[in-house]
């Protein structure tokens, strides 16, 4: 099981995530349609074009996804009670069709859990980044933990 247990934890613990993930057209294209998300910035190219970005836009649900997506088999893969919240999420770049994006984890909180002696609460601060090494999405997920068996 990949997923660590609450008590495996400590402050400042960083993980670079693999595998890295090439945005295509078809991942925009199906985050955009399953949501129903009819923004024109995302799906229509002559649109997107004369906008300020100068093409179309990925949509960010799909980069936030991928982010939480990335981060599982390290974080909570097997060990998760519930997600309790994602907060403070960011988007301070755009991403494109063809970006090549990385994710990395931090844990910024741990927590006892006062209702439940067999878990722990985590706070990971995620970030995604791009082939150029710009931050594309940042946020922070908590995270309800099982205790290790025994």
């Amino acid at each position: 099981m990949p997923g660590r247990y609450y008590e495996q934890w400590t402050l400042g613990d960083t993980i670079r995530h693999q595998p890295h993930r090439t945005v295509t057209e078809t991942d925009n294209l199906l985050i955009s349609t399953l949501t129903h998300n009819p923004q024109p910035l995302h799906l229509d190219e002559t649109y997107a074009e004369a906008t300020e970005f100068g093409r179309i836009v990925v949509n960010g649900t799909f980069t936030f996804a991928l982010l939480v997506g990335l981060s599982v088999g390290d974080t909570t893969l097997g060990t998760l009670v519930a997600n309790l919240g994602y907060d403070k999420v960011r988007m301070p770049k755009p991403v494109f069709i063809g970006d090549t994006l990385r994710a990395e984890t931090e844990v910024v909180g741990l927590k006892d859990s006062n209702s439940r002696p067999d878990a722990g609460i985590v706070t990971f601060a995620h970030r995604m980044f791009n082939q150029r090494d710009e931050l594309v999405c940042v946020m922070e997920r908590t995270a309800l933990m099982q205790r290790r068996p025994g």
